[in-house]
């Protein structure tokens, strides 16, 4: 399975990090193939909203910066996973900078799907996706259910589905396992 895995925490060597690089491993002796962004290492500028991606350059953002590189990696994924740890409630803002940066993966023009109003595919398969979070001291399921309903609507957006949601307080391993199980 090829996985590309966008770490979207703040903290140079922190646990989160610490158990990412842990779960790589878990990952890479399973016989997948992992490519791992680090975004804060990156340069990620932010979504303008001019539509250039799609008019002016199709399917590429006309603000060059790392996101393009994210992007080919995604696309060619058998599974996107997108790791955070919660800040204020939700994943960091390096991560949705980083989302809103996949715009160019779909059309402009629209296509109903499940009776909602949804872009057209870019291309003809798309990753699944997954999110691992690190969870706050005082988060309860309500706000994890939050996340999750959020990241299901950011799965429809990109002609996908949501098929994995958990946090780092399983090991390494059964991530991976649960990862692998789709």
């Amino acid at each position: 399975m090829k996985i590309t895995i966008l770490n979207g925490t703040n903290k140079e060597r922190g646990t989160f990090e610490e158990y990412l690089e842990k779960l790589i491993e878990s990952l890479s002796k399973m016989k997948n193939e992992i490519q791992y962004f680090k975004l804060r290492d990156l340069q990620i500028k932010q979504c303008m909203g001019c539509f250039g991606c799609w008019i002016e350059t199709p399917g590429e953002c006309i603000i060059p910066d790392d996101t393009v590189k994210i992007r080919r990696a995604a696309v060619n994924s058998d599974l996107l996973l997108f790791a955070s740890p919660l800040v204020l409630g939700f994943t960091t803002s390096i991560l949705k900078k980083a989302i809103d940066k996949m715009i160019p993966i779909v059309h402009p023009y629209f296509t109903v799907r499940a009776g909602e109003i949804h872009h057209k595919k870019r291309y003809k398969t798309y990753p699944l996706l997954g999110v691992l979070i690190e969870k706050e001291i005082d988060t309860d399921e309500e706000d994890l259910e939050i996340v999750r309903a959020i990241y299901e609507r950011v799965a429809i957006e990109m002609a996908t589905s949501l098929v994995f949601f958990d946090s780092v307080e399983r090991s390494p391993e059964e991530v991976a396992y649960a990862i692998t199980s789709h």
